[in-house]
């Protein structure tokens, strides 16, 4: 069962908001959904007042086009003070103009002077000019006179021209605004509401039961409700559901065993605590046996000597592997060959026998743990050696060779041996603990070991090659110092003057 988070960590203290922000999926696409809905709602203002402006003054322009075609029926080509004023009142016209073959020629005269207009021309428009002449409209000046230009629908002519006051136009526009404004509102709140409930329904809602299933797991990963219901969803959604009810299900497979390596192990490390003890007895025993001059106790004594040196190794690697975790390596720069020749030193090489060579001068360095590396080097140089022993066409003897290169931020530590190499059946797991045994009655956790402290200090344990004559052993640490510096001969001799 796994236990809650601790209570340091739950009051972790939370950076401060710059800026106020809805926490919940739910809180922020309604508002995401709110200010989008409603932005699109304001880009439909521009060309729908625009729309409504032209119209309006075309209407204007096209009751000024029929006041012209009234003035040519009449003999003088005048319009009389009565029509004059009906077409002014349809129209709200000061002036109609029109031109027909480059005369422009004046039909309905203005009653009294007037500002001089500014131009609207329907004729040629861009699209920024259209989009910009409601709001131009709105913020003209007060009594303003807007001068319309369109081409003629009733008769022929090269334009019609008509004068007139903006006010009635500015006042449509602004009512034409609200108009408009009240039903972008409710069309876009009424849109606004649909997309976010349909996003709610279909994608927070999941979401949320995905996240309340995760909490609830992790609060209590026994409890059969805390798992995710999954659905007959086959999108992203449903592919989430189904990851998360396989990673719950893989995670109590592992807790579950967990649970029991960990009752197991504490029962092997009571178990090896009394082992180890009863083992020294027997130890003790046997040089008590070896004492007495006995041949056939004499002849038996160092296969039972072997025995429990073996066994008392298994019971030292059990437990040296049981510690919860490594400490972390405390680097720093340190001789290489020094730290060699201690290694091979404890992993019982010597000239007699299994041999170390090597080019490493004294003054390589690396960047590694003095300790951890010696455990390091021990366990590969103490491997290559039981290889060579354990081979029967040897007779003990062979050597391990040493190198040492660089490459950027790195060292790289190569051990060469010239045993048998690593059996075929060994390879797979040879990293792996209580698998990866390359000797017989061996326990595989050297090798293990080794490379977890070559990873604790940011490189690696790595098997080259192996075959019939030997194997190669990469050991890399990260860092690249520089050998130290050759003596200087001038000091060196005044010192010894």
């Amino acid at each position: 069962m796994v236990q809650p988070g601790s209570p340091s960590e739950d009051k972790t203290a939370k950076p401060r908001k710059r800026f106020p922000w809805p926490g919940g999926l739910s809180a922020r696409l309604l508002l995401f959904t709110a200010v989008v809905v409603n932005f699109g709602g304001l880009l439909i203002l521009p060309p729908a007042l625009a729309a409504y402006e032209e119209q309006w003054l075309l209407d204007r322009v096209r009751a000024g086009e029929l006041a012209s075609t009234i003035a040519e029926s009449d003999p003088e080509l005048r319009v009389s003070d009565a029509v004059a004023n009906q077409m002014f009142d349809q129209a709200g016209a000061v002036t109609v103009a029109v031109q027909v073959d480059g005369a422009r020629r004046l039909v309905l005269p203005p009653k009294q002077p007037f500002e001089t207009p500014y131009l609207v021309d329907l004729r040629r428009q861009n699209p920024g000019s259209w989009l910009a002449a409601p709001f131009y409209t709105l913020t003209s000046p007060k009594g303003a006179m807007v001068r319309v230009m369109a081409e003629p629908r009733f008769r022929k002519a090269e334009f019609i021209e008509v004068v007139l006051p903006d006010a009635p136009l500015k006042a449509r526009l602004v009512a034409y605004f609200w108009q408009l404004a009240g039903v972008t509102i409710f069309v876009a709140t009424l849109a606004g509401v649909l997309v976010y409930a349909f996003l709610n329904i279909f994608l927070v809602r999941p979401m949320q039961r995905i996240t309340r299933a995760m909490e609830a797991f992790r609060s209590d990963p026994d409890d059969p409700a805390a798992r995710i219901a999954v659905s007959n969803r086959r999108d992203e959604i449903g592919r989430a559901e189904l990851e998360l009810d396989r990673m719950q299900a893989d995670l109590l497979a592992a807790l579950a065993s967990k649970a029991r390596l960990a009752a197991l192990g504490e029962a092997v490390a009571k178990i090896n605590h009394d082992l180890r003890n009863m083992l020294t007895s027997a130890q003790m025993a046997s040089d008590r046996l070896a004492a007495l001059g006995d041949p056939k106790v004499a002849q038996a004594l160092p296969r039972l000597e072997r025995a429990l040196d073996r066994a008392i190794n298994l019971a030292s690697d059990v437990m040296a592997y049981g510690k919860s975790k490594e400490p972390e390596p405390v680097t720093r720069v340190i001789s290489l060959r020094p730290a060699l020749d201690m290694a091979a030193e404890d992993a019982g090489l010597s000239s007699q026998g299994v041999s170390l060579e090597t080019v490493i001068g004294p003054r390589e360095q690396v960047l590694a743990d003095p300790d951890q590396l010696h455990r390091i080097l021990t366990n590969l140089l103490r491997n290559a050696r039981e290889a060579i022993e354990g081979a029967p066409d040897r007779g003990g003897k062979g050597k391990v060779f040493v190198e040492l290169r660089r490459t950027e931020g790195s060292s790289i530590l190569r051990l060469s041996d010239d045993g048998p190499g690593v059996p075929e059946r060994a390879r797979t797991n040879l990293f792996q603990p209580f698998v990866g045994s390359v000797r017989r009655g061996g326990t595989g956790l050297g090798l293990a070991i080794a490379r977890e402290l070559a990873q604790g200090h940011g490189g690696d344990l790595a098997l080259v090659e192996t075959g019939p004559g030997g194997s190669v052993f990469d050991l890399t640490l990260a860092g690249a110092p520089e050998p130290l510096p050759e003596p200087d001969d001038k000091a060196a001799d005044a010192s010894a003057s």
